[in-house]
């Protein structure tokens, strides 16, 4: 997600990027899918060769949080999980400037919580992008208790000089989308899990059933059955209701590391 909000950036808005992780690899990769997606554009006539050159000289990289202490606006990218992210926003408070806007691209974890770790609150939002980031069109914005008109005013702003479509979410457990979605995939992988249908006829149903442009086995694959399981997890947890307790079967995938696509097995074999 990190390295499709960093190209977004770069390659629509036109804004220096300095991509972050701890481990170099990583953004070396990052940086030759990035690379990849570029050449696609330029061979498709989307975007022209100054362009994707421009694109590439405007992102950096570093391995070493200090080296974001400049930056007007952060986005982070990581697990999610809330130990990891509050303290990386405890390191944030430290060395980001006074002014900086710390936002958390979390899927459903309360942005309160993450900005409880700092000492600008008020400075703390919750930018949710879809993935594909380059591809997707929405951004959920979510003001924690404490975050200010302006910087809301100001995410929207950056959001929509990305070329999205904005909506406005209170910070509740799973906000909009995952409070719809997550129920739904967990669901399916319940009926998967009684033995009343297969993954293929759940998917198919739902597709030639639904009009949905994918199954929701399928697309738990691909979102990360590790991610489904946080975020129901966060649900069921936050909200005490039973309806949100995730899968028995779920948690069994993530232990046994079938993750789904990116593993290269999870409900189905990639």
């Amino acid at each position: 997600m990190g390295l499709g909000i960093a190209y977004v950036t770069a390659n629509v808005t036109r804004l220096p990027v300095v991509l972050m992780d701890v481990n170099s690899t990583q953004t070396e990769k990052g940086l030759q899918f990035m690379n990849k997606l570029l050449e696609k554009d330029v061979a498709k006539n989307k975007i022209t060769e100054d362009h994707a050159k421009i694109t590439r000289e405007l992102v950096s990289t570093t391995d070493k949080l200090s080296d974001l202490s400049d930056v007007d606006f952060v986005i982070e990218a990581a697990s999610e999980n809330l130990t990891i992210k509050t303290a990386i926003f405890r390191e944030l408070d430290k060395v980001c400037k006074e002014d900086s806007i710390l936002a958390t691209n979390t899927s459903s974890i309360s942005i309160t919580k993450i900005a409880a770790a700092t000492n600008k609150a008020d400075k703390v939002i919750g930018m949710h992008f879809m993935n594909p980031v380059p591809v997707m069109k929405l951004v959920e914005i979510i003001p924690g208790l404490a975050t200010s008109d302006v910087v809301l005013e100001k995410t929207r702003t950056l959001a929509t000089a990305m070329g999205k479509t904005c909506t406005v979410v209170s910070d509740i457990p799973g906000f909009v989308a995952n409070r719809l979605l997550m129920p739904y995939i967990n669901e399916a992988v319940m009926l998967l899990e009684s033995g009343f249908a297969s993954a293929e006829d759940i998917d198919t149903t739902m597709k030639l059933g639904t009009n949905m442009p994918m199954g929701p086995l399928t697309l738990a694959d691909f979102i990360g059955l590790d991610t489904c399981l946080a975020i129901m997890k966060v649900l069921h947890e936050n909200t005490g209701d039973s309806k949100y307790r995730p899968s028995v079967l779920l948690q069994k995938y993530v232990d046994a590391g079938w993750l789904g696509k990116k593993t290269g097995k999870g409900i189905y074999k990639y």
